[in-house]
């Protein structure tokens, strides 16, 4: 498709505007939405609302260096992209454009063991360094081959998501009759004519598969339905802190696991050699009410300490959300949907829309808050409303 430049955006809620009107309704309330009421979800926004900045006053913040480092990465702002699945059906490029996007703007992508394009397509894409996602599954030898193809990939992080024991209720795509891949029935078909520009992509394109587990169905069904029934049906209840563990042996590098909100879990995850967690309820799509993610991570830093490195992902719309959370103990912050409306509304341009808005955001925050640097974004700079 033909990309069009996101010149008139000047930040994610309006680039979420362009991509609301290039996706058909079903789509974009399945990139949109969460679990179940969806509270968890509108919390992971509005917590942030809960917490003042009080800025330091005359400082001199002429110069305001954005830059840090995470698990022996220098990155050139504390922001980086978190995985999200089967990018291909919201545009043509993918993963592919959110991995180049990334490198340009000088941080990490996690790549999604869900992504519509391989890890080896991806790294291939650019040579800045990448993370993989992945789950401990059924099939262990599974597991272990994703392993080691990310390993000889180049990925130089692994992240355990750990909060999908079993999938969730997500009501609205049940109302919408949403599914992965899109299904063009007669019943959905109005809601996706009026958005013929997406549809002419879609139809003339390669259909998306999950690229990573393509090998692993039979000859005759390799398509997205079938590979994605395959892929949730690897999920795996049973799995505790005993297999983590063992995924730490066997990938002998930097783990990181997702999906935490409690703070033993968090001590958890040091005590079996996790080089970091991540603050995460899944973007409020899988259990609903449980915590955002930000009202977790005060008694986490609490618990942990300079033990292990938090990041953060839920909910990050604007410069003083990563702020905030820096303030109160995380290293870095992810994003999700935030890149994904780039995406959605202009490819890899799009992509880079959103992370210039949002580092532009982060870098002018900072020199009104009287931070020169990451470090200087500290506790003492962040206060309840209440």
């Amino acid at each position: 498709m033909r990309d069009r430049p996101l010149t008139r955006q000047g930040n994610i809620w309006e680039i979420r505007e362009a991509a609301r009107r290039r996706l058909p309704s079903p789509l974009f309330d399945f990139m949109e939405g969460g679990a179940e009421d969806e509270w968890t979800l509108k919390r992971n926004v509005s917590a942030y609302d809960r917490w003042n900045l009080l800025p330091r006053t005359l400082v001199d913040v002429a110069k305001i260096d954005t830059t840090t480092s995470f698990l022996g990465h220098k990155i050139d702002w504390p922001v980086m992209l978190g995985p999200t699945g089967m990018s291909r059906v919201f545009h043509n490029d993918g993963e592919l454009a959110i991995a180049r996007a990334a490198a340009k703007a000088g941080t990490i992508y996690t790549l999604s063991t869900m992504s519509s394009f391989s890890m080896e397509e991806v790294a291939a894409a650019t040579p800045a360094p990448k993370w993989f996602q992945v789950y401990c599954f059924r099939d262990r030898e599974l597991t272990r081959e994703f392993l080691s193809r990310a390993k000889a990939a180049g990925y130089t992080g692994l992240v355990v998501t750990v909060d999908v024991p079993v999938p969730a209720n997500r009501e609205r795509d049940r109302r919408s009759g949403m599914t992965i891949p899109p299904k063009l029935t007669l019943s959905s078909m109005t809601k996706f004519a009026q958005r013929p520009g997406w549809v002419i992509d879609y139809l003339t394109s390669k259909p998306p598969i999950l690229a990573n587990v393509v090998h692993k169905t039979t000859t005759g069904s390799v398509g997205a339905t079938s590979l994605t029934n395959y892929i949730h049906n690897q999920f795996d209840p049973s799995v505790t802190w005993k297999e983590v563990e063992w995924m730490v042996g066997e990938w002998k590098g930097p783990l990181i696991i997702k999906g935490i909100l409690h703070p033993d879990d968090a001590r958890n995850a040091h005590a079996i050699g996790a080089k970091s967690v991540i603050i995460s309820n899944h973007g409020g799509r899988q259990l609903d009410a449980a915590s955002s993610s930000l009202d977790a991570l005060p008694r986490i830093a609490d618990a942990v300490g300079n033990d292990i490195e938090l990041l953060l992902d839920g909910g990050i719309r604007r410069g003083t959300h990563v702020l905030k959370a820096l303030a109160l103990g995380a290293k870095a912050c992810l994003i999700g949907r935030a890149y994904l409306y780039g995406l959605c509304a202009g490819g890899e341009a799009g992509v880079g829309r959103s992370l210039a808005v949002l580092r532009q955001e982060i870098a002018r925050d900072m020199a009104l808050i009287g931070a020169q640097t990451i470090d200087g974004i500290t506790k003492d700079k962040v206060g309840r409303v209440d």
